[in-house]
């Protein structure tokens, strides 16, 4: 298997920070895949399936032919049984942070390495509790635009983490990446975090 770099089969700028934070020199192709959910789907089957979605996109059209292991995820923030996705405008994403206040949520990021007919994949879940906020905070918030491309309508690594009273779980994992998930899934294809860096002396 070629080690030189794996295919990250997505456009999120917080994945590429991460795995450049482990040091995995990978490429980044978004993977177009429909993300509706099915009806009575659960919530972690869900982000499951689009995470293996989105790998087996990549690998078809991409990966396979130069023997590549390619890296996906999905994140679903979830509240009642409900997922809450992508706000689909600045009041959808009022009504979010609303509901979020004062209370506790689940943040499930599905991670799945593909590499021809091996397929690995790992849940990971988080409680992220947010204080309560004023009215005038959740407008202020969506001024800056920053929740208008994120589930739940929150950045915890943006301007959104003054709003985070308390985690149960792995930060990165929230941003969208697990990281310790992540490096032994690919550990598993020969692919370890930190490629590059010289072995330390005998």
């Amino acid at each position: 298997m070629s080690k030189d770099f794996i295919y990250l089969a997505s456009a999120s700028p917080r994945r590429r920070a991460l795995l450049e934070q482990i040091g995995v020199p990978f490429r980044a192709r978004p993977a177009e895949v429909c993300e509706a959910r099915r009806p009575r789907e659960l919530p972690d089957a869900y982000v499951t399936r689009l995470a293996r979605a989105k790998a087996a996109r990549i690998w078809d059209d991409v990966a396979a032919s130069q023997a590549r292991p390619v890296l996906a995820a999905d994140t679903a923030v979830v509240i009642d049984r409900q997922v809450l996705g992508k706000p689909r405008d600045r009041e959808e994403a009022l009504q979010m942070l609303a509901n979020l206040s004062g209370r506790s949520h689940s943040v499930l990021t599905a991670v799945v390495v593909r590499h021809g007919r091996r397929v690995l994949s790992e849940l990971s879940a988080s409680e992220v509790r947010f204080r309560l906020t004023t009215e005038r905070e959740r407008w202020a918030y969506c001024a800056t635009a920053e929740p208008l491309d994120k589930a739940g309508s929150y950045a915890i690594q943006g301007m959104g983490a003054v709003f985070i009273e308390h985690i149960n779980g792995s930060y990165s994992s929230v941003m969208g990446l697990p990281i310790a998930v992540t490096a032994l899934l690919l550990a598993e294809f020969g692919f370890p975090a930190w490629l590059h860096t010289p072995r330390s002396p005998a």
